[in-house]
């Protein structure tokens, strides 16, 4: 018979003996044929192509000018890098290793680090510190119909400079007053400023004001805020943050016209809630074959979610640390869509990456695919599991070198995913041996188990459905 959810997302309760679904470094693809061999399938994450070094240090931010130029801010270093490569160092800023928002009017690109800002023109190469009193630091910046909004920090007011100039007037502020908490984090979307505070939301739009021209809309106050301020993101014509109020924290929303949209699931939610700290996560969105991703990286817990619109399912990415086989989160902190590409930049060094479908490590380290399926249980009889039989594309080893004979590794835990004392290997065909088969025999007996499919060789990984071979009795 078919393995019932062999396809799916990642789904670990509070209780492992609930349900215990793991789906690392995969995500699902749903049919739209109606002819496919299966509904779903499983599909290896993109791997990590370096595309540039950037000597600096970690990479805080990164910004497309115009499509022959972007702006990256790489540790204290600011530079700027053609489509072709060329890369030139324009100056510095702070030496911290917070991130660096942006953003451009076309001609300036300001920047903002907490404390600190900057405006810099990438024609003239003219980077300059905001000395400006009536600026006293941001952490998020975006433009708007001329001018750049930031929040004001510390406060519950945003400003805004002159319209496209770089001056900054005292007088030209709002406060987010709908509730009395501080405003963290701001993201325009289709020209409208969303001001996520601590415990509420509010969005303001142009009205033409001589005054002051932002007002916010009638009804669009939301009592949820905002528990990260680098997590607010756009995708799909809506906006993602992750939520807090004052009854709490750690669910993930989408804006459904001016209300929240709970995204999250409750094993989502109970993983964010084990976290020691969740407020310096960090969110970014990318496009890829259809698929739209929400990424929200964890850095003191060391985690990494992954929401995929299309499919409406969560997954996790790890980064496998060759040092330790431990797995950590995704070594990508930002991105941009830039030479015809999806960019990436590392958290810990200069790097900036390719997410490349097509390449099957990160950077050269190996990538774990991880699949930890439902329970298999039949009313708590005797299951004789007699053959594992899991469809998957095979023959696509490679030349030379690890992943030339490509293995699948099959675990199981009988004891609710606490223990998985075994550990069995099948082949996946050498490169066009595509009437392999993945088949695991003999594999023991147990009243309540789940599986375990791993593989780390360097190759394509697509699972499609398993077919188990299954006896019930009572001995």
């Amino acid at each position: 018979m078919k393995f019932p959810g062999f396809i799916g997302g990642s789904y670990r309760t509070r209780s492992k003996s609930f349900d215990t679904q793991r789906t690392i470094n995969l995500y699902p693809e749903v049919s739209k044929s109606g002819t496919s061999k299966n509904i779903a399938a499983l599909i290896g994450t993109p791997g990590l192509r370096l595309w540039l070094n950037f000597p600096g240090g970690n990479i805080r931010g990164m910004i497309r000018f115009n499509a022959d130029l972007s702006v990256v801010v790489s540790g204290p270093n600011v530079y700027k890098v053609t489509a072709s490569k060329t890369v030139t160092l324009l100056g510095t800023i702070d030496a911290g290793t917070t991130p660096a928002s942006m953003a451009s009017n076309g001609t300036t690109i300001m920047i903002v680090t907490g404390a600190y800002g900057y405006f810099l023109n990438p024609t003239t190469n003219a980077l300059s510190t905001i000395v400006d009193a009536d600026f006293i630091g941001a952490d998020t910046v975006q433009f708007i119909d001329g001018y750049f909004a930031f929040n004001k920090k510390g406060t519950g007011q945003f400003q805004i400079t002159q319209l496209y100039g770089t001056g900054i007037d005292g007088l030209d502020f709002a406060t987010a007053e709908g509730a009395p908490d501080l405003l963290l984090s701001l993201l325009v979307d289709h020209r409208e400023i969303w001001l996520f505070g601590e415990a509420s939301t509010e969005v303001f739009f142009n009205s033409g004001n001589p005054d002051f021209p932002f007002e916010r809309i009638q009804g669009a106050f939301i009592e949820q805020g905002c528990g990260a301020k680098f997590s607010p993101a756009k995708l799909d014509n809506t906006v993602y943050w992750l939520s807090a109020d004052e009854r709490g924290q750690g669910m993930v929303q989408r804006a459904q016209g001016y209300q929240p949209q709970r995204v999250s699931t409750h094993a989502v939610e109970y993983a964010i809630g084990q976290y020691s700290t969740i407020s310096d996560a960090i969110g970014y969105t990318y496009q890829q074959e259809g698929h739209s991703f929400y990424v929200l990286n964890f850095p003191t817990a060391n985690a990494t979610w992954v929401y995929d619109t299309s499919a409406d399912e969560w997954h996790e990415r790890a980064w496998r640390n060759p040092d330790d086989a431990s797995l950590n989160r995704h070594r990508s902190n930002n991105q941009i869509a830039f030479a015809g590409e999806n960019l990436v930049g590392d958290w810990e060094n200069g790097n900036v990456y390719v997410l490349d479908l097509d390449t099957y490590t990160d950077n050269g380290d190996l990538i774990p695919a991880i699949r930890q399926t439902p329970y298999a249980a039949a009313n708590n009889e005797w299951m004789f599991f007699n053959r594992l039989w899991i469809d998957m594309e095979v023959g696509v080893g490679t030349v030379t070198g690890q992943g030339s004979d490509p293995e699948v590794m099959l675990s199981w835990s009988d004891d609710g995913g606490n223990t998985w004392p075994i550990e069995v290997r099948s082949k996946m065909g050498k490169l066009g041996e595509r009437m392999s088969r993945v088949i695991f025999r003999r594999l023991g007996k147990s009243r309540s188990r789940v599986f375990r499919v791993t593989i780390t060789d360097p190759v394509k990984r697509v699972l499609i459905n398993a077919d188990v071979t299954v006896g019930v009795g009572k001995s």
